[in-house]
């Protein structure tokens, strides 16, 4: 039966159609031929779809179409001479000439690429100009820091990923969609290449999942979710498949998710009453439970009373793709006593009193800070400004919550700060997401365990 579940899951991870956005990317690479090149307005030509989409690692909340168009060599020259920072220069060129197709459509450069938005798809398709080298690697535009040339080598990574993918019967895509599913429910930062290498480095090493049936996947996800907590989380660099350039850890932290999720599934097994349990908080709501075992009912039951369930999933609002850090922190407050921070209490165990003010408020948010510097150093229009939203999703547990039908768990737009109150016993989660262009890009969530009555737990 288990089996059966994955398999399905993993079917509903999978991208059923991107035409639409190959559409927008062939009228793209076609405006770009007819600027570029002379008698050229080729859809393809120059034109190299990379990242997970070109890795086909990538799931079906996706949120942007990584492209390369490759630029007559002639064209460096110009841009290496130009007084300033020619880099800046030719992303901006390389904008204008799109706007020429795409006129109504918001196109803004950005550091390294030239981002599309598509409004009518909420995607977005990232245009990096490239100079092909004679070894068939890329140098792209870094505009920030006065300018500079980088290097890049995606094509031999995606051939790698399509010969690796026959070597292990799809299983190495396969388990890349799980990875990206584990890391947008739980919420944190993972690399798409670095990612996709780890995941390839996985089954290398355990090559005996080469020939994986759905039947082996639990083993597997054992045996994964170890191989990625006994990593060096200080370790500042692996060679990515295919490519061996040097995919950095920009402060991922998935040693220590992986070892919560090894240490919540390493004991399981078929027979396990908590298996979906346990499944469900791993990959999110969406993974297939039987109907014997089914707890997504219309209510909640205690001892006392059945509650409605009011519960939203962010994944039913909008697309999750995660890309950023995010932490958020809860200051509680009661008059005559000091203001304490949430995570020092959940550091010690602590439980919250009632009738304690809990004012919770975003501690980091690396999306916001990394669009204060691009909207500065770029000098957007108010149009070509990115934004964003923060929503929250406040859920209610335990007997008394219940009790008194209380159990919330709507998602409302908000901002940066939400002020509650510690009315009811139980442990409840807070939760906070980043949205931009309808895709959430960056999500936390805090546990807040309020005083259960005759406890002997420390409360503060």
């Amino acid at each position: 039966m288990l089996a059966t579940h994955i398999e399905e899951f993993i079917d509903s991870l999978k991208i059923e159609d991107v035409e639409e956005e190959i559409k927008r990317v062939k009228k793209i690479t076609k405006r770009l031929n007819k600027s570029y090149y002379e008698d050229c307005e080729s859809e393809t030509e120059h034109c190299e779809i990379v990242g997970s989409l070109g890795r086909k690692t990538a799931i079906k909340s996706f949120s942007d179409v990584d492209m390369l168009f490759i630029l007559p060599s002639s064209k460096k020259k110009q841009y290496d001479d130009h007084d300033g920072n020619g880099q800046s220069k030719l992303l901006q060129d390389v904008k204008k000439e799109i706007k020429k197709r795409y006129s109504r459509t918001i196109v803004r450069g950005d550091g390294q690429v030239v981002v599309v938005s598509f409004e009518s798809l909420k995607k977005i398709v990232e245009v990096c100009p490239v100079f092909e080298q004679s070894d068939g690697s890329f140098l792209y535009p870094d505009a920030n820091e006065g300018g500079s040339w980088k290097k890049t080598n995606p094509i031999p990574e995606i051939d790698e990923a399509a010969a690796f993918n026959i070597t292990t019967n799809n299983n190495f895509s396969y388990v890349c969609y799980l990875v990206r599913a584990w890391k947008n429910n739980i919420g944190f930062k993972f690399g798409g290449l670095l990612l996709d290498t780890l995941v390839y480095k996985f089954l290398n090493a355990n090559s005996k999942y080469y020939s994986a049936d759905f039947t082996d996947y639990l083993d597997l996800l054992k045996d994964l979710f170890k191989y990625l907590k006994d990593l060096n989380e200080d370790q500042a660099y692996w060679y990515a498949l295919g490519s061996k350039q040097k995919v950095y850890n920009k402060k991922c932290k998935f040693v220590k998710k992986a070892k919560k999720a090894y240490n919540k599934i390493k004991d399981l097994d078929e027979d396990s009453t908590d298996l979906y349990e346990t499944l469900v908080y791993l990959f999110g709501q969406t993974f297939p439970v039987p109907e014997t075992v089914n707890k997504s009912v219309a209510y909640f039951e205690s001892a006392y009373t059945r509650a409605t369930n009011t519960e939203e999933f962010i994944e039913n609002k909008f697309r999750v793709d995660i890309r950023y850090s995010l932490k958020v922190d809860c200051i509680i407050k009661q008059d005559g006593y000091r203001p304490t921070f949430l995570r020092d209490l959940l550091k010690g165990q602590i439980r919250i009193k009632r009738q304690r003010t809990l004012e919770f408020f975003i501690v980091e948010n690396e999306f916001e800070q990394i669009i204060k510097e691009r909207n500065q150093i770029n000098s957007f229009s108010s149009d070509e400004k990115i934004k964003f939203d923060i929503y929250w999703k406040v859920l209610n547990r335990g007997d008394e919550a219940i009790r008194r039908n209380c159990i919330r768990g709507q998602i409302k737009k908000g901002i940066e700060k939400r002020t509650e109150s510690a009315d009811f016993n139980g442990d409840h989660f807070v939760e906070c997401y980043i949205v931009y262009e309808d895709t959430v890009v960056a999500r936390d969530r805090i546990h807040v365990p309020i005083q259960i009555e005759n406890t002997l737990q420390s409360s503060f």
